[in-house]
């Protein structure tokens, strides 16, 4: 099944998700260690967040994707979309997540001159308005979700979207997705989403969203 979902965000999650040789979703490696993102975001969430609640949404779509293939029922099936939804919406979010990040002494908030802030000026008026713009919007979302920046295909414009709960983006080209459930933030920011979200975009990797950009509009 999430084989579909894989299809709807080509080419951008064909190098994002990828089963095991058995046929099973695992829990993707990160690309730096936990305590890399410091101070911006601590060791212990991004360990938590990685190690327990990722695993989680692996662990929730292999049980799903192997009850449906099961399933003779027409019934059953229909129940388990919510699962599949859910828990392969967590697993791409968050695999796209990850990548999304770099330590600050490193990629993380540098933002050169080239395509991607190009675009951002021509569509935002500035890099600092879209991000205010991106701030304001997603933490107004109510209960949990995600933030994104992602690109339309039918306007060819950069633009803010929202999704709740673990939805995948699937009406836009995901480009930067910032999460926004408790898990990711509240053991360092509590319940001030406004200083997560100011802080994130000090280790928002600029290099690899660019790169996403650059492969949907060449």
């Amino acid at each position: 099944m999430l084989s579909i979902a894989r299809n709807s965000f080509r080419p951008v999650f064909a190098r994002t998700i990828r089963a095991s040789s058995s046929g099973l979703h695992t829990l993707p490696e990160l690309p730096y260690g936990y305590d890399a993102l410091e101070p911006h975001i601590s060791g212990e969430i991004m360990k938590l967040h990685h190690q327990k609640h990722h695993q989680t949404y692996v662990n929730g779509l292999n049980a799903a994707e192997e009850s449906y293939a099961k399933s003779d029922s027409t019934k059953e099936q229909i129940m388990l979309q919510s699962a599949l939804k859910f828990n392969g919406g967590g697993h791409i979010n968050h695999s796209l997540f990850w990548k999304n990040l770099a330590p600050a002494n490193g990629l993380g908030g540098k933002l050169e001159s080239g395509p991607l802030k190009s675009a951002l000026e021509r569509d935002f008026g500035s890099v600092e308005a879209f991000k205010k713009s991106f701030n304001t919007k997603t933490a107004a979302i109510q209960g949990s979700g995600w933030g994104w920046l992602g690109y339309n295909t039918d306007t060819k414009k950069l633009e803010i979207v929202t999704t709740a709960n673990q939805d995948p983006l699937i009406s836009h080209i995901p480009i930067i997705g910032v999460d926004i459930w408790e898990h990711a933030f509240y053991l360092q920011y509590k319940n001030v989403k406004p200083d997560y979200l100011n802080a994130i975009w000090n280790v928002i990797n600029f290099k690899e969203a660019e790169s996403r950009f650059m492969e949907v509009t060449h």
